[in-house]
């Protein structure tokens, strides 16, 4: 029975805990999926790599109303796929290789592992391994309903539909999150016919439902958008196209689409389950995250299991890279120093959409701030649109918007929410002012804002918030 200093399941953020640290002790990595993780192969990185160029092909629509006739004369899928992959696949069988053949102290474990005691692992070949330190990383994986037709060959989930052999014709998306959005906006924009349904009455229903209203609205003027319809099958025609049911929806119109290729985008889950963590003794949320403490140690009964941590999707609710790395940075810190132990920070953590329009956001939604709010204190709120400022004009964008949620009389940011160009770049800002306990009053007033620059749009509405203004407050 093998044993090892530290053992490791997952391939992504757990990756870098490798650090030289380790030099000197033996470590095993322990991933039955393809190295480096979600982001690297399947998620952020891939996925915005097709975002892009599905931007450019979206230019033309924005192009002639400004005097600018753009012509597109169509796209090419398999060189797209091809150069995201190129680069992809590289990387991945590089780092592979890395840990596998180039570092004699890590044993790489190409196979699932699963828990049979707090500190042992038993893999799928039967392999039992046993640490004095064990870090989960392994990550979450996509869902697909439970009715007939999900195991067609059109069927695919974001794993699987970027590497399609060609652009198809016809696309259905299931699902209103970020990743129904992202993949939506992907093929509409590359040149597919695109419809997306969606169980609920509106999209990205999780974020401030100002901005969600007004997402499902734009997103239904570039791709046909149907809302309130659950899915109930798939079934196969003869041309190679499958044809997928509906239940009606509240006004009880049927639905059913054909279609060439089925995008599923109706959730993730996180890979707890397939961990054996009853076996150790690990506490498990409703939501099926593996339960950590602060310094991200994983609990059995509350309490903290000693030399056990977990991170990344497997154990938060965000699914987000930039929440896993940091974490990723806590446990190494954690691990290479016992005694001077350190906790995760995870508020204000923003996160974005890259559909079109973009999508960002930060904190508590409107409702969220309300609900929340102490006897007393007073909440309030704006929305600026882009078309407000010049360069707005300038874009003659009649889409885009910041809101703004604000504590009244302290001048405190609760929340931030964008839709339109440039989200993810517009948010940051509030982020940090967040961060460090800057109050709308002071980000608005303290440093210079560049005109005529789109960022103005974040100062109009830092502005118009309506919080108390200090008399010694910069003009």
């Amino acid at each position: 029975m093998p044993h090892y200093d530290l053992a490791i399941i997952g391939s992504g953020s757990g990756n870098s805990l490798i650090t030289p640290h380790w030099d000197d002790k033996r470590v095993a990595l322990v991933d039955g999926g393809t190295f480096g993780g979600t982001c690297l192969n399947v998620g952020c990185i891939p996925t915005k790599m097709f975002v892009y160029p599905a931007r450019l092909a979206g230019t033309v629509r924005e192009a002639g109303p400004l005097g600018v006739d753009l012509e597109l004369r169509g796209t090419r899928w398999t060189d797209i796929r091809d150069r995201v992959f190129g680069r992809i696949d590289a990387i991945s069988a590089a780092g592979r290789r890395y840990r596998a053949d180039e570092l004699d102290h890590v044993d790489l474990y190409e196979e699932h592992a699963r828990f049979t005691a707090p500190r042992t692992l038993l893999t799928d070949s039967g392999a039992e391994i046993t640490a004095d330190r064990i870090v989960v990383a392994a990550g979450s994986r996509a869902v697909l309903p439970d009715v007939p037709g999900m195991g067609l060959p059109q069927v695919h989930t974001s794993d699987t539909v970027m590497r399609l052999p060609e652009l198809p014709r016809r696309v259905l998306v299931l699902g209103g999150g970020f990743i129904a959005a992202e993949f939506a906006h992907v093929f509409h924009g590359l040149g597919s016919d695109v419809v997306q349904v969606n169980r609920s009455a509106r999209l990205l229903r999780q974020h401030d439902a100002e901005i969600s209203r007004r997402f499902t609205e734009a997103a239904g003027r570039r791709w046909r958008v149907e809302l309130g319809h659950a899915i109930t099958g798939i079934s196969a025609n003869g041309d190679g196209s499958v044809t997928a049911s509906f239940a009606a929806n509240d006004a009880g119109r049927p639905l059913s689409v054909v279609a060439d290729v089925v995008l599923v985008a109706t959730g993730r889950v996180p890979n707890t389950d397939r961990l054996g963590a009853g076996a150790a003794g690990f506490d498990v949320g409703d939501d099926g995250t593996l339960c950590v403490d602060d310094y991200q140690r994983v609990l059995s009964g509350g309490a903290p299991v000693d030399g056990v941590y977990a991170l990344g999707d497997v154990s938060n609710e965000f699914q987000l890279k930039h929440v896993a790395n940091r974490e990723a940075r806590v446990v190494a810190h954690n691990l290479e120093h016992p005694g001077a132990q350190r906790r995760t920070d995870r508020s204000h953590v923003p996160a974005a959409v890259f559909s079109d329009p973009q999508i960002a956001a930060v904190g508590l939604t409107e409702t969220q701030a309300r609900e929340r709010a102490a006897p007393g204190v007073d909440v309030v709120s704006v929305v600026q649109d882009y078309g407000s400022t010049a360069y707005g004009w300038a874009m003659e964008d009649t889409e885009g918007v910041v809101k703004l949620v604000a504590e009244r009389a302290s001048g405190k940011l609760l929340g931030a929410h964008i839709m339109g160009h440039e989200a993810s770049l517009l948010i940051q800002p509030l982020v940090q002012a967040m961060a460090a306990g800057t109050d709308a009053v002071t980000l608005a007033r303290g440093p210079y804002w560049i005109h005529p620059a789109l960022a103005e749009v974040v100062e109009n509405a830092l502005l118009s918030l309506g919080v108390d203004v200090p008399a010694d407050a910069p003009l």
